[in-house]
C-alpha cells in the first residue's frame, strides 16, 4: 500500500539537513553555454552531486538514517547496485557503526572497492538489485542489524531531498530539472523539496523504465531491469513510498538509449573534463540526445548523479 503523499514534505527535509549537513558536502554548480554541447541559445546548470562523500548524492540519504533512527548493537545492513552500499559504508565509517553490504554481480569494481575501502564487510549477492536485496532481508532478520533501504524510506527521500534546498539557493530561477531515476528517492526528494515550483523531469534508461511503468499503471509494477546503468538505476520497481510523492509533483518521464548515455559521458568528459558514470550521466543525456527539447528560454538544471566508475577512455567509447 503506498504510503500518504505527504510523509515527506519541504517542511521535513529543511528539518533534515542540517542534522546532516556536518558529514555531506555542499555540492557545486556549473553554468555552461549549451552551444558547447550543440545546444544553442540555452544556458544548462549542471549540480554536480558526483563531488558528495562517497562519489554520489547517495551520501545524503545514508546520513539521514543513521542519524535519525536507532542503530542497534549488530549495526545496519544495505542492499545496492553499489552508490548506495558505498554511502551507507561510508556513513557507517564516519559514525563508527558496523555495516553489511549486499551487491549484485552487476555492481562495477569501482563501487565494490569504494564499500571495501570503507571498511564495510561485503557480499555479492545474485545478477541483480533484487537479488542483493533479499539477501539483506535474511541478514536483517537473523542479525537485527538495522536496514537502510536504498530509495524506498522516508529518511532516505529526505535526505535526497536536500539537494532541491541547495539547488534553490545555488540557482534558484531555474525552470525545469532533469533527475535520474532508478528506484525514485533521488527524484521524490527533490520534488518533494520544490512541490511544484518547477518542472522535476525523470529520466531513465530504455532498458529500466521503472517510473515510466508506474505511471502508465497508476501503481509501482514490475518492469524490465537491464542496460549499461543496470548497477544504479535498475531496481525492479520503483517505491512505494517513492510513487505518490513522484505521482503528485513530478509527473513526467523521459526514456534514454544506452547509446545515449555513452555519448553524455564522453560529452561530459571532453567539455569539462568530469567523469560522471552511466548512471550519472543519464539525466543529462536526456538533453543532448534531443529526447527532451527545452522551449525558447527555458533555463534547465541537470544532476549530474554520480561518479563512481574506472577510468574509461570515453574518446574510444563513443
Amino acid at each position: 500500500m503506498n504510503a500518504p503523499v505527504d510523509a515527506v514534505t519541504s517542511e521535513t527535509i529543511a528539518k533534515c539537513e542540517p542534522l546532516i549537513r556536518p558529514f555531506i558536502r555542499r555540492t557545486p554548480v556549473v553554468e555552461v553555454d549549451g552551444s558547447e554541447f550543440g545546444l544553442p541559445g540555452h544556458t544548462l546548470t549542471l549540480k554536480l552531486e558526483l563531488l558528495q562523500h562517497s562519489g554520489s548524492f547517495k551520501a545524503r540519504g545514508a546520513f539521514a538514517n543513521l542519524l535519525t533512527r536507532n542503530v542497534p548493537e549488530a549495526g545496519v545492513v544495505a542492499a545496492s547496485g553499489g552508490n548506495h552500499g558505498a554511502a551507507v559504508a561510508y556513513a557507517a565509517m564516519k559514525l563508527g557503526k558496523p555495516a553489511k553490504i549486499f551487491v549484485p554481480s552487476v555492481s562495477s569494481p569501482a563501487k565494490v572497492q569504494r564499500i571495501r575501502d570503507y571498511g564495510a564487510d561485503l557480499a555479492i549477492e545474485g545478477d541483480r538489485y533484487a537479488d542483493a536485496l533479499a539477501a539483506s532481508e535474511t541478514w536483517a532478520e537473523r542479525t537485527g542489524a538495522l536496514p537502510v533501504p536504498a530509495f524506498d524510506q522516508q529518511e532516505t527521500i529526505m535526505g535526497q531531498g536536500t539537494i532541491g534546498i541547495e539547488l534553490a539557493d545555488q540557482a534558484p530561477d531555474i525552470d525545469t530539472l532533469l533527475v535520474s531515476v532508478g528506484g525514485g528517492g533521488l527524484i521524490a526528494g527533490i520534488a518533494a523539496w520544490y512541490a511544484g515550483r518547477i518542472n522535476v523531469i525523470g529520466v531513465e534508461p530504455l532498458a529500466s523504465p521503472t517510473l515510466t511503468k508506474a505511471f502508465e499503471a497508476g501503481r509501482p509494477v514490475d518492469a524490465e531491469a537491464g542496460g549499461l546503468a543496470a548497477d544504479s538505476l535498475a531496481p525492479r520497481r520503483v517505491g512505494e513510498q517513492v510513487f505518490p510523492i513522484v505521482q503528485k509533483y513530478a509527473r513526467q518521464t523521459v526514456l534514454v538509449s544506452d547509446a545515449a548515455i555513452v555519448d553524455a559521458q564522453a560529452a561530459l568528459w571532453r567539455t569539462l573534463r568530469i567523469v560522471a558514470e552511466p548512471g550519472g550521466a543519464a539525466a543529462f543525456s536526456a538533453i543532448l540526445s534531443g529526447v527532451y527539447r527545452p522551449a525558447a528560454g527555458e533555463r534547465v538544471a541537470v544532476v549530474i548523479s554520480g561518479g563512481n566508475t574506472a577510468a574509461v577512455n570515453f574518446e574510444q567509447a563513443r
